[in-house]
């Protein structure tokens, strides 16, 4: 089984952009790409090639479930596990995402001490389906 090592986070808050890079590089050794626009997102996910991308759901311009339909009709992203990182983690709200073909669901505000543990989880979980 490959190991997760790549990862693109796309958010808009750069405060959070900046916890969240810290947390899963300092803590989780993985290299990070940082997004800040859901517009840009796909051509810079398919610039990096990540193994997993996290998306923001409320950003100005192109919402995360906007930017996850545009990477499932990317060739390159189409089969990139992708999980948002949203402070609506309602039940209703997670089966939505889920919906959405999201393999989970990050509550924000995040631990940054076991933001890559999470990370690494939903990853597996997606490379492993029962």
């Amino acid at each position: 089984m490959n190991e997760l090592t790549r990862v693109m986070y796309v958010e808009d808050e750069p405060d959070i952009r900046a916890v969240a890079k810290l947390a899963l590089e300092a803590v989780g050794g993985l290299t990070v790409s940082l997004c800040e626009r859901g517009d840009r997102a796909v051509e810079e996910a398919e610039a990096f090639c990540p193994q997993m991308i996290l998306l923001d759901v409320m950003m100005p311009g192109m919402d995360g479930p906007s930017v996850l339909q545009a990477i499932r009709q990317s060739t390159q992203l189409k089969n990139i596990p992708v999980a948002f990182m949203t402070a609506k983690v309602q039940p209703h709200e997670i089966e939505y995402f889920k919906s959405l073909g999201a393999v989970g669901v990050i509550a924000k505000p995040f631990d940054p001490m076991t933001l890559s543990q999470l990370v690494r989880d939903l990853w597996e979980k997606a490379e492993k389906p029962l």
